[in-house]
Parts: C-alpha cells; structure tokens; sequence
C-alpha cells in the first residue's frame, strides 16, 4: 500500500490510563486491550495481565481466515532483574483464588498508540515500555520490550511463553498432553500433535531455552461470572533471555509463519505506517466537508479498521465483517448495519464494494445466510432482515460514490431479494396479499436481529409482521425503484409494491398508547411492548409516518428506553423486563432482548432524534457517555451490550461493529448535514 500519510495528522492517543487505574486490580483487568491482523485473528488481554477470558491470548490465529481461530500463545509471564532487585511483572489468578505474582503493580501506565497496546513499568530508576501489535495479513503478533531511564541501567529479562493449541471456545486441561518443542534458528518451533499447524516462538535478540511444563489451573474469572468453564492449563514452552542497556530493545514474534521477518523495527514501521494512513483515510478525505473531528471519533475510526477481513476470495466463503470481539465470526446483518460506519464513514469505499460484491454471490432465495459457520457447516438462511439491510448497504454506498456500475452489477441479486420477499421463500417470508406488508416466522423461529434462544426456546419470536423489517421492506423497495429509474431498466412494481405498503404501514401506529406496535399479525394478535424496533420507522430515509406521530416514537423511546450507553431493548413496566445481563448462558439469552442496553441502537436514535428536533448540538450530546466509555471495558472500542439499569454496567464482547460503526455513521452524517 503506497504511504499516502506524510504530513498527515497524527494518529490519537487518546486512550491513557494512569497508575491509579493500573495498579488497581478490579479496575486494570475489566479492561481489555485488542489488536487484529485483517484476518480474523487477534491478540487480545486485559491491562493487569491477568487472563480471565478463554479467548485471550497473544496469538489466536486464523489459521483458516477468518475461520478455524485457534489460540497459539497464551501469554507472557516476565520477570525483569535492574541490580540486586527482581521484579515479576505477570500476574495470574489461579483456581484457588490467589493472585500470583502481582505484577501490576509495577505498571506506570498503559495507553493505546493508534490500536497499540503500551505498557510503561517504573523499575527503580529504569522504565520498561512494552507493546504489542500484529502483522496484517498473517497470524503473526509481535511483542517488543525497550528500556529508557538512567543512563547507564540496565535490566535483564526473563521472558516465560506459555502456548496452546485448542479452538478458541474451548478450554484445556492438559492430562498426559505432550506437545513437541524444539530448537529452530533464533526460537523454537511447537507441533502440538500430528498434523497440528507448526507455530514458532522466536526472537532475534533473546536466547531461548526449552522447558516444555504445563502450569495448570489459571482461574478465568469472566468465564466464572458467564457461568462457562473457568479454569483452564497452559504449557510453558521455552524461556527467552535477554540483557536490555538504557535504549535497546528485543522482541519476541509468535507465528505460523516460519520465514517470518524477525526485523521487529520494520514491522512496527509497517504498523504505524497503516494506522497513519487510516488516520488520513478518515481526516483526509478530499470530497468531504464536515466540522473537525473529536478525538473519541479519530480512535473509533481506527477501532474500525479492527472489524474488517481483508483476505482473498479464495480463503473464504465471504469474507466481511467480525460482528465482535472476541467470540462472534462473519454475520450479515452486522455485516450490512456496519458497513457505512466502518468504511463510508472512515473514507475506504473501496473495501465496501468489494463486500457488497461478495455478499451479492451469496443471495439464496432473496436470502442472505444469517452467518457463516467456522467449523465447515452450511450457512444457515435463517434472517429476515439480513438482505433487506444489504439493500440499504448498496443505497448507502452508491449515495456516497455515485458508482452506479456496482449498481449495475448487483441489481439481479437486489431484484431476486425483492421478488422472493414478495412471493414467498423460506419460513413464511412473503408480502401479505391483503395489505402489501411483509410477514415473517413460524413456530419455534426467531428470524430477526432480536435472536436469542433459551433451552431451545425463541425467547422473542416477533412472528408476524416486525415493526422494523416493514420499514426496511418498504425502504427497500424505494432503493430498487430509485435504482431501476437510473439504470433505465423496468422498475419491476417496486414502486407500487411500496406505495401500498406505506399506505399499510400506518395499520403499526398504537394510538391508545402513542407509539407504534412491535408486531403486527403475529399468534397472539398484535404485541405492544415498547421496544426501540420502531425508531427505524423513524431513522430510516423513508417516510412512513406523520410528523406528529414520528415526534411521538422518538418521544417514547426518549422517556423510556434511552439511556447514556444506548436503547433499552424493553420498557422496565413490561411484563419479561431484565435489568441486568448477568448468570447462566440460559439467564443472559433470556435476559437479551428483554431489557439489556444495547449501544448500537443509539445510532438510530440519535439519527432520529435529529430528523425529529434537528438540533445538532443536543443529538450530538447522546453520545458524551459512550466518548467516556473509550477508557473503560474494551479500550478504544464500543462494546456489546449494557446492564439496564445504573450503572448501566458493561456486558457481552468488550469490542462490538456495529456500535462502533453506528457512532462514526450517524456523527458523519449528522455533521455532513450541518455543513451542507
């Protein structure tokens, strides 16, 4: 990629965290860092250095990308020895309870340097900064210790791998596990059985000795809390050993690659290389006039970068989107939810073309598939929604390139959408005769973005017609009928198909309670909980309702469902309503949809409240709580899900697309309107 970055802005640090934070252990492992390599893999820990995921690790590679996601190396246990004193800096809870060794204590401070995780540790007079970062497009995480200080210290470091080799939902525990560790040039090579990817733990600078030792029983505290297996065994691998003088540094390189390059200066050039250029990408972007960007903005948009696989055709079925971090894979509808925010908003157009091309392969009976299986599965056509956002997805994109021959292109399979939606496919998916109005489910399904399932059990089945796939439905069919006039093809009655059902859509509006309801038509008749599904009624490009009645919903939701982080899924009056996403996998999937804050959806809203109030200054103040929220839970990223009541406490995937991609999407266009 040619640097296109010179004199551009530099990148933000605007995630720092001081040594209050730091040596406080409840505070420095609820937060987590990330780093990714564009392939599906990540590293991914907490600030104290404790484990307490099953999914943190310095290497969990993609060793099918993006599937197959199987943790390599586990961590760093580092003791550094400046005269006479030891320092331990690792830390790990073990099945017992006790925290051994502390060496969170020793850190001075912790910042992100784009998306690089840096830790600074006060060693005496000396300073240990330690960062760590990937290679794009390899599963290759490098992890570099430079000393500063008095001149003339010096410090010596003992540097503990501990590796794995398992999926990274699982967790092990060793038994009579015996993996092969053996001497290569400048590290050693791990083969943990027959026919295992070979992964290597190097260092140019740092000699390394063979231990090959299991330590058992980490305590994975975040696994306890979600009520999932939390102890787990690690294998200490091989020690490496080096002498750092005041201004030298050494790193380690942990890869499935075996001609990596051990030039660890090179790479981290290479990196900051990409995260400036994705810095000018997003400030630099020549066609665009909006007001400055705040930093929390400038971090988001380089915590998208996080989200996006960018492999070639060939290694995937579609590569897209990660919906989070660190558990979900490629879902289509985050994938289309995301996509403006991701890459629109960050000025790299270019990447969703070439996913919306990839999608357009993977329409099935106006379908897209809800997911895509990592374990060699068949994806499974079970969404509503998934292909009616893809429309939107391409309507978005062509408002912001004008490039209608991508239009051209993908026009079939936006035609094949709308006439199989209409005429019927999968799960009673078809256009009501009697109102035009789109009917989705059967018994037992729960087809749309509220999802969950407990005990088998569709805990919201909305069966039925759903509030916002009808707003969807109908805006997409404006989009095809809008394309078709620019194409000069026939306009397939998109037109009509969304005449009548925009007429229809006002059979929706609940005027004894002043808002609309969720589902229309469903087996018990017409549900009238106050959920946030409707303020796509009002977000969206189409006009669906009266003034009045827009002012309402936006209204309700403000009253009732809003909060600092995002929209309550439910009304805390209404019969089912959680107030906090906590327990049992059982528990959290009931507790989903039925009160829990979810971020992404003040995107909508705030989209909404603005078309409402058009007051840019009090729509752009919903966001101050989530710009807060930068230095907390998954640093630099937006999360998953909130508790729904105070103090609204983060839950689910510390990094999460589509909340950060709803922030850039909405502040862009938000503030795009302002300067027009």
């Amino acid at each position: 990629m040619q640097d296109r970055s010179a004199g551009s802005p530099a990148a933000p640090e605007l995630i720092r965290l001081d040594r209050n934070i730091c040596t406080n252990l409840p505070a420095a492992e609820s937060r987590e860092w990330l780093v990714t390599n564009g392939l599906g893999g990540f590293a991914m820990g907490t600030v104290a250095g404790l484990l307490t995921r099953r999914y943190h690790g310095l290497l969990v590679a993609a060793l099918e990308p993006p599937a197959r996601r199987t943790l390599l190396v586990a961590k760093l246990d580092e003791v550094a020895r400046v005269g006479a004193a030891s320092f331990a800096l690792g830390a790990n809870r073990w099945s017992s309870g006790a925290i051994d060794p502390h060496g969170f204590q020793f850190i001075e401070s912790f910042a992100l340097e784009g998306t690089t995780p840096v830790w600074t540790y006060a060693l005496g007079g000396a300073r240990l900064e330690k960062r760590v970062w990937m290679q794009q497009g390899a599963n290759t995480t490098y992890v570099e210790y430079r000393l500063d200080g008095d001149t003339g210290s010096s410090v010596e470091l003992e540097l503990k791998a501990l590796v794995d080799y398992r999926d990274f939902h699982s967790a092990t525990h060793a038994g009579n596990w015996r993996m092969q560790v053996e001497p290569v040039a400048h590290g050693v090579r791990v083969t943990a059985y027959e026919g295992a990817v070979p992964y290597y733990l190097l260092s140019s600078a740092a000699a390394a000795e063979i231990a090959n030792e299991w330590y058992y029983k980490f305590e994975l505290a975040a696994e306890r809390e979600r009520g999932l297996d939390d102890c787990e065994d690690h294998l200490h691998a091989a020690t490496f050993r080096v002498t750092l003088q005041t201004g030298q540094s050494a790193s380690l390189i942990f890869t499935t690659n075996e001609k990596v390059n051990l030039d660890a200066a090179a790479a981290q050039t290479a990196e900051r290389t990409r995260t400036r250029y994705l810095h000018y990408a997003m400030h630099g972007h020549a066609t665009r006039q909006i007001p400055a960007q705040p930093e929390w903005i400038s971090q988001l948009g380089l915590a998208a970068s996080q989200f996006v696989v960018e492999v070639p055709a060939e290694s995937a079925d579609s590569p897209g989107v990660i919906a989070g971090y660190p558990w979900f894979g490629v879902w289509s509808r985050d994938t289309m939810i995301s996509l403006a925010g991701l890459t629109l908003a960050t000025g790299r157009p270019e990447i969703a073309r070439g996913i919306l091309r990839r999608f357009g392969g993977q329409v099935n009976g106006g379908m897209l598939p809800n997911y895509f299986p990592e374990r060699g599965e068949a994806p499974q056509y079970n969404s509503v929604d998934a292909a009616l956002w893809y429309v939107e997805a391409v309507r978005q994109y062509h408002d912001a390139t004008g490039d209608l021959d991508l239009v051209r292109e993908l026009f079939p399979a936006l035609a094949e959408i709308a006439r199989a939606y209409a005429s019927g496919t999968r799960f009673s998916i078809h256009a009501d005769p009697a109102d035009g109005l789109l009917y989705a489910g059967e018994a037992g399904t729960n087809l749309t973005w509220m999802d969950a399932r407990s005990d088998g059990r569709a805990v919201t089945p909305r069966v039925g017609k759903p509030v916002e796939v009808n707003a969807l439905w109908i805006n997409a069919l404006e989009n095809l009928a809008a394309f078709a006039r620019k194409l000069g093809t026939r306009d397939g009655d998109y037109a009509q198909q969304a005449s009548r059902a925009r007429n229809s859509f006002t059979r929706f509006w609940n005027s004894e309670r002043g808002y609309c309801f969720d589902v229309l038509d469903g087996p018990k008749g017409n549900e009238a909980e106050l959920r946030p599904n409707q303020i796509f009624a009002v977000s969206l490009r189409t006009t669906l309702l009266s003034a009045s009645q827009r002012f309402a919903i936006v209204e309700a939701c403000e009253q009732h469902l809003l909060t600092p982080f995002g929209l309550r899924t439910l009304a805390a009056d209404a019969p089912g309503y959680c107030a906090r996403y906590t327990g049992a996998e059982s528990q959290r999937a009931a507790a989903y949809h039925q009160g829990t804050v979810w971020p992404w959806l003040l995107g909508p809203f705030a989209l909404a409240y603005f078309r409402v109030h058009r007051d840019r200054a009090a729509t752009l103040r919903l966001f101050d709580a989530i710009a807060g929220h930068l230095n907390e839970a998954g640093l630099g990223s937006v999360g998953e899900v909130h508790d729904a009541e105070p103090p609204f406490t983060a839950r689910g995937c510390p990094a999460q697309a589509w909340s950060v991609a709803e922030m850039l999407h909405v502040w862009t266009t938000i503030s795009e309107s302002a300067a027009r």
